[in-house]
């Protein structure tokens, strides 16, 4: 009960931050901005002890993909604030004369955000940068599979921001779920879709509009490349993709791969020499993050009808929760490891008769998270483009779609709804209010009754030529 009370408290205060309205100022926004930046490099060594310590990253890949991008995206608000707050103004038909229209963005009011394990630092001060840009109060959940980066968090977001305002809340399944009994202005959450369809039913008892980052199984679409460098660089990419992103352990990366038989054998082996290159270095792959994760990776591929399609690696330390980056070809389409979601160093290889084949083996499945494709055939990129669906397209990398603050990142039907990055993301916090202005110089009667023939037929031009309307309707205003 004390835990719930607790919580009650935290989400009155925020309330009562929001309430008072000193979020909205652009004045308060930019001093939340500067303080996460002065957290994120004052604090920097401490945060890269945490993620190696709850994920055995190296510093390296902590700063690529969280600290060194969150500084980023925190600098390109700062730049962006001022004119991402400004009103848009709107064109009036010139029936409407004298009137000015304007969209006027303004603050959703208390934001939830449930951060996953996997980027625990990034997933939880990417959204939060839209968050207070919008100029909300925030509660962020980092996840319980991260503990030292959730009490780094804890420890530190109150000293350099706004703590009335913003709060972080440690805690497991039951904290989450005693924080969806409140009234949120929205949720985000970012996990598996089991957990979202949860956190939807628990929004529903107030209409709390959610957004869900869920990821799924994101393809890759190989078609052979012109040059041996080329090759080399796209395969240099799905490795990256694939096993240098928290091991495997990430909602964008590459899940499977689509490559037509004939290619088969030099890209098998270039990725080989590419791996052992790559991970020669004991510490240069994330581990896996719990003995329960290890021990559902470890189910995939023991499987008795997978386990054949094992070609590379496989190996196992239960101990130190490794896994080897694992190549597999050609598992059964019905097994797990090809409908759920791996979330781990597995990457199975299904080989087609020719590459156009990948389009349809696509859309049989669930709309990914992302699509990634190499090749240098304009007629096929075309074809993905048009005739699938997904969050996002990226051709001849992989990844890398998640650095750029210009694109939006969210996905689409089972992956997630709603989008965030850069200025998406102070959308996604955002509601965008419809602000007119009329003067009374001019009254039409034709929009009162009572109703006649002319009045129709004044409306009829009105709706299909607005200044021919006009007119016709300011010569009939005593009608």
């Amino acid at each position: 009960m004390a835990v719930v009370a607790e919580l009650g408290e935290t989400v009155s205060k925020l309330r009562q931050a929001y309430e008072s309205s000193r979020t909205r100022s652009l004045a308060w926004r930019q001093a939340q901005l500067r303080g996460l930046l002065r957290l994120l490099k004052e604090q920097q060594e401490t945060a890269f002890e945490a993620l190696h310590e709850d994920l055995g990253k190296h510093r390296a890949e902590a700063y690529r993909d969280e600290v060194g991008l969150l500084m980023k995206s925190a600098n390109e608000a700062l730049r962006q604030l001022g004119k991402w707050m400004t009103p848009e103004k709107v064109w009036v038909p010139l029936v409407a004369f004298p009137a000015t229209g304007q969209i006027v963005p303004e603050p959703l009011g208390v934001i939830l955000i449930f951060a996953c394990w996997n980027v625990p630092l990034g997933l939880s001060l990417e959204p939060l940068i839209g968050a207070i840009a919008a100029g909300n109060a925030v509660a962020l959940k980092p996840s319980e599979l991260s503990p030292c980066t959730a009490k780094f968090l804890a420890e530190n977001v109150g000293k350099y921001m706004d703590a009335a305002a913003v709060k972080v809340v440690q805690g497991g399944p039951e904290v989450g779920e005693q924080l969806m009994e409140h009234r949120w202005d929205k949720v985000l959450f970012t996990g598996s879709p089991r957990v979202g369809r949860a956190v939807m039913a628990a929004a529903s008892k107030h209409l709390t509009p959610v957004a869900l980052e869920l990821g799924g199984k994101c393809p890759c679409i190989f078609d052979m490349m012109s040059s041996a460098r080329e090759l080399q660089i796209a395969v240099n990419r799905i490795v990256g993709a694939k096993w240098s992103c928290c091991a495997g352990q990430a909602c964008l990366a590459i899940d499977y791969l689509l490559v037509e038989e004939r290619y088969l054998p030099v890209l098998l082996k270039v990725l080989k020499s590419t791996m052992k290159r790559f991970f020669s270095d004991a510490d240069a792959m994330a581990r896996i993050v719990s003995a329960r994760h290890f021990e559902r990776l470890r189910n995939l591929l023991k499987d008795r009808e997978v386990a054949p399609s094992i070609l590379h690696g496989g190996s196992m330390d239960a101990e130190n929760l490794y896994i080897e980056p694992t190549i597999l070809l050609n598992p059964p389409l019905d097994s797990a490891i090809m409908t759920e979601e791996i979330f781990g160093p597995l990457l199975p290889i299904i080989t087609l008769k020719k590459i156009e084949d990948s389009i349809a083996f696509v859309r049989a499945m669930p709309k990914p998270l992302a699509l990634y494709a190499f090749t240098g055939d304009a007629k096929l990129r075309r074809r993905i483009v048009e005739e699938t669906s997904s969050g996002s397209v990226t051709f001849n990398d992989a990844v890398v779609q998640y650095a750029i603050d210009a694109l939006p990142f969210g996905g689409v039907g089972q992956s997630g709804s709603g989008q965030y990055h850069g200025k998406y993301s102070f959308e996604m916090f955002s509601h965008k209010k419809a602000v007119m202005k009329r003067g009374y110089l001019i009254e039409l009667t034709l929009r009162y009754p009572p109703w006649n023939e002319r009045k129709i037929a004044l409306m009829r031009h009105l709706y299909r030529f607005d200044y021919f309307g006009f007119v016709l309707c300011f010569l009939g205003l005593r009608r």
